[in-house]
């Protein structure tokens, strides 16, 4: 007959654990929820968020801007040292020809000396080091030489320097590489925080920047508005301001130098080519070009004026503390406060 043994009872300590735990799983559960309503970032939080990302994504733009125009510069010079080296190597192929045929001659006449086979040598350095067999050798066989060895060593300098350069090249298009993949992570990640916003909240904000730039404008020298200590900038910085002046409104776009979309440092060097005037490409550049101007009161419209200790940011001086620039993505050509850029002012350029 089949036994019945009783069930095993669990232990209390086992009940206890369970019951605690369980106890825990609800009260973080309880907590989840409650917070979860609370964890959508507020609208000022998200500006302030996304406002952190641009400035990250701007200097990242300037940096990106540095090394493209390094490359490009890069890509020049190596394309004329290769030009160089091979014009170079004719001229020293047709030079060995003329040794060649000189040796050819006298050898015909039965008078080639062992000398001149040296000529026709790969390192004629080695021949020339030897002085006594100098006077062996004609006047022209000494010029032709002379030329030989003076080519030789122009072609290997070249040749190492476009190695050099390269090498430089391969480094900065890995440097432009990586800040192109920077500039993007950020603008999306700035994206990402933009899209929790509802469509009042973004449209609370854009009314926000407009406002701002309406009353800057209102305010700037330049503009026609208040009139102030400042006095108006040179011809060419005066023609410069106008320029931008043409392109308020146009997107900002990072990398772009114009005519329908720029960034920051774009905007400044396109408006001062409208001019006349070249100036370096990249806002860290354009800060130590021209007359330097300390203070902002000794500012006139048109000065180049520079932002953030890194300098990544620079704009038009406007007057009365306003600028016109392209701020960052999202944003169009306006004019600004200087007071709202977000980064302190440096100092100004006068060009």
């Amino acid at each position: 007959m089949a036994s019945h043994r009783r069930a095993k009872q669990p232990s209390r300590t086992r009940v206890t654990v369970l019951t605690t735990a369980a106890a825990a799983a609800v009260a973080l559960t309880s907590q989840a929820a409650n917070a979860a309503p609370s964890e959508k970032p507020s609208k000022d939080e998200v500006k302030s968020k996304v406002d952190k990302l641009y400035e990250e994504a701007e200097a990242a733009t300037e940096k990106y801007n540095g090394a493209r125009e390094k490359s490009e510069k890069l890509e020049k010079q190596i394309g004329t040292l290769q030009d160089n080296v091979a014009r170079g190597q004719e001229e020293l192929n047709e030079l060995r020809d003329g040794l060649g045929l000189m040796a050819s001659s006298q050898y015909r006449t039965g008078a080639i000396d062992p000398s001149v086979q040296l000529f026709l040598s790969s390192d004629p350095d080695d021949y020339l080091d030897k002085a006594s067999a100098m006077d062996q050798l004609s006047g022209q066989q000494v010029e032709t030489l002379k030329k030989v060895q003076e080519k030789q060593r122009g072609l290997a300098q070249q040749r190492e320097e476009a190695t050099g350069k390269l090498t430089d090249l391969a480094d900065t298009r890995e440097t432009l590489k990586k800040k192109k993949d920077e500039v993007k992570a950020k603008l999306a990640e700035a994206q990402k925080l933009l899209n929790t916003l509802t469509a009042a909240e973004k449209a609370a904000l854009d009314a926000q920047e407009a406002r701002a730039s309406r009353n800057a404008e209102r305010d700037a020298i330049g503009s026609g508005g208040t009139t102030g200590p400042v006095k108006p900038g040179s011809g060419r910085a005066s023609s410069a301001f106008a320029a931008a002046q043409s392109k308020l409104g146009s997107p900002y776009v990072y990398g772009a130098t114009g005519p329908s979309s720029y960034d920051c440092s774009g905007l400044t060097s396109w408006a001062y080519a409208q001019a006349g005037v070249g100036i370096p490409r990249t806002s860290e550049a354009q800060s130590q070009t021209g007359t330097r101007i300390n203070s902002v009161g000794d500012l006139r419209v048109g000065d180049l004026v520079f932002f953030f200790n890194d300098l990544h940011h620079v704009g038009l001086y406007a007057g009365n503390g306003q600028i016109i620039h392209a701020p960052r993505s999202g944003t169009v050509v306006r004019y600004e406060s200087m007071d709202t850029i977000g980064g302190p002012f440096m100092w100004g350029v006068r060009v």
